[in-house]
């Protein structure tokens, strides 16, 4: 579909630690066209290998504040002593010109980003196969200790708590089946009728 005949969704994607939703964003990014992955914000400081714009933003404490002061995020969040916030005229620019933005976030952000565009929103939430595969998959990562590993996994039922929150609900038994399965979703959501730009006119011309 044309850019220019449509406005753009925020498709975010929520799951907890484990369940896959930084894989699905990417092979979402690389095989549906007129989808961007959103660019936070953060204080964190760059890593050799990340590009500045591309992978992140990277700003200061002080100025970082001024954002949030004069309302220039989505949502925004601290994580393990850093900030991240996604801008809010960049991702409103884009969605203006036809151009679908992918969030992953938590429960939290989607609820602040709700509160921003609540028209432009689709929410999917990605469950595990099963509590045993979540273990298996937060026990499996190198850097876990018994203590960290407990901790993730009590993060991970909180957040799955909040899965009434969302439109859709995936299970993620295998990840090509649940990337088709966001795919499905983005193509029907492409097609509401309030997406559309200039839909009376076309409508007043075939009549």
């Amino acid at each position: 579909m044309n850019n220019n005949t449509r406005k753009g969704l925020v498709l975010v994607i929520s799951s907890p630690s484990g369940a896959g939703k930084t894989t699905i964003c990417k092979k979402i990014i690389q095989e549906v066209d007129g989808i961007d992955l959103s660019v936070s914000v953060t204080t964190r400081k760059i890593r050799k290998d990340e590009i500045e714009g591309k992978d992140y933003f990277f700003t200061n404490d002080s100025e970082f504040e001024t954002l949030v002061r004069n309302d220039e995020f989505l949502e925004h969040a601290n994580v393990f002593g850093f900030s991240y916030g996604t801008p809010k005229k960049e991702v409103i620019s884009k969605i203006e010109k036809g151009i679908d933005i992918i969030v992953d976030i938590d429960w939290q952000g989607t609820r602040q980003i709700q509160n921003h565009i609540p028209n432009d929103i689709v929410k999917v939430f990605i469950l595990p196969p099963s509590i045993k595969e979540l273990e298996n998959r937060l026990g499996n990562r190198a850097s876990e200790d018994k203590k960290n590993f407990l901790k993730r996994m009590s993060e991970a039922r909180k957040e799955i708590s909040h899965y009434l929150e969302y439109d859709f609900v995936i299970i993620n038994k295998e990840i090509n089946l649940a990337v088709s399965q966001i795919k499905s979703i983005l193509i029907s959501e492409r097609l509401r009728r309030y997406r559309y730009l200039n839909l009376k006119n076309i409508v007043e011309k075939l009549k």
